[in-house]
């Protein structure tokens, strides 16, 4: 790409303002590789959009089914900080199939503060606030 065709196509993304500028290799006017910063295009911030809006759906999806006592607070939060099973079972330094009993609201009643204070640690939060799960809607 030329230097003087890359998109400078600025949009706030999640809420948050999209000021990150990055970096492009291009093509200067004599046909010499350099870089260029941008701060976004179109496709670029469609791509994005759309992905974040399906994390918020899979988020908003998890925090009914604690509500509804489907899941326990774990899953909410694991599923906030954008983790998956195996990542924070290697954070909270227990195995898989126990962050997946974890995820289970009667086993979840049954843990002691000091497993829940590992979970808190990792999603930084209090372990009152995994306990007590009320957020506003």
């Amino acid at each position: 790409m030329n230097k003087d065709e890359v998109p400078q196509d600025k949009k706030i993304i999640h809420g948050e303002d999209n000021s990150i500028v990055k970096m492009l290799y291009v093509t200067d006017k004599d046909g010499r590789y350099g870089t260029t910063q941008y701060t976004g295009w179109d496709a670029e911030n469609l791509a994005l959009t759309q992905a974040w809006e399906d994390i918020d759906e899979k988020i908003e999806t998890t925090r009914q089914q604690v509500l509804q006592g489907e899941l326990s607070p774990i899953a909410y939060y694991m599923q906030k900080n954008l983790m998956d099973l195996p990542t924070l079972a290697g954070y909270v330094g227990f195995w898989k199939f126990r962050v997946k009993k974890h995820l289970q609201p009667a086993a979840f009643k049954k843990l002691s503060d000091t497993k829940l204070a590992r979970y808190a640690s990792v999603f930084n939060i209090s372990v009152d606030e995994l306990k007590h799960f009320r957020l506003p809607a």
